[in-house]
């Protein structure tokens, strides 16, 4: 991604689009199918079809797109969804940290602004902000040559055995789970003791020397992705 930018001509939609597929894809930038992606934006197959179609048509192709393989970002693709998701971050890290918005609320605010700040604007937010690494829920923000750091913790919907782990991330899509969260202390950097696991009822978890156990649905477990705590 070059140091300086070219003026977004994308829509709010076909950012959407991308960064979805990022997001869908992982780090690996696995092919994403139409029924993952209509179910994560819960738009209806017909139209995911159809834009995939005018992405992948576009006279810079934004997808590599077949109706039966699925589809994938192209390099164009990927700069553009990995700096929406760079303004994204770094709008919520700015909200949380500066102008104290409840942790509740960043996500769906910076949903809105995330499409329209300048470079100048988001350069200015980084220095403001001491250029951060992670955003307030713990995710990685891309750099401005769209780096980011590797992901190397699991869900806690994967763990397989009882003990106590460090939070990694939570999820900030569902603001009523980012309030559970926030109301029972699971936020980065906490250690959280699994004491319970059930793969159909959910989890028994405490957190940091806290005697006080909780459960959380499987759903809710999801949601929070998890880092070994060294011994």
């Amino acid at each position: 991604m070059s140091a300086r930018r070219q003026a977004n001509r994308n829509s709010e939609s076909v950012d959407n689009y991308l960064k979805a597929i990022l997001a869908l894809g992982g780090p690996e930038h696995r092919r994403v199918t139409s029924t993952a992606l209509a179910d994560h934006l819960g738009v209806a197959p017909a139209s995911i079809t159809n834009m995939l179609q005018k992405l992948a048509a576009a006279q810079t192709p934004l997808v590599e797109y077949e109706r039966h393989r699925g589809v994938q970002l192209s390099e164009a693709g990927k700069r553009r969804a990995l700096e929406v998701l760079r303004h994204h971050r770094l709008i919520e890290t700015f909200l949380y940290e500066i102008l104290d918005y409840p942790i509740d609320e960043i996500h769906e605010e910076a949903e809105r602004l995330e499409h329209f700040i300048s470079e100048r604007f988001e350069e200015r937010i980084a220095a403001k902000l001491g250029h951060p690494r992670i955003d307030p829920h713990g995710h990685s923000i891309p750099t401005m040559e769209g780096e980011m750091t590797p992901e190397n913790s699991i869900l806690l919907t994967e763990v397989e055995q009882d003990g106590v782990f460090i939070i990694d991330s939570v999820s900030d899509r569902d603001a009523h789970a980012l309030r559970q969260f926030k109301a029972n202390g699971i936020k980065p950097g906490a250690h959280l003791r699994v004491r319970k696991r059930s793969s159909v009822e959910g989890y028994t978890v405490s957190i940091g020397r806290s005697s006080t156990a909780f459960d959380l649905s499987r759903e809710v477990a999801g949601g929070i992705r998890l880092l070994p705590c060294a011994k």
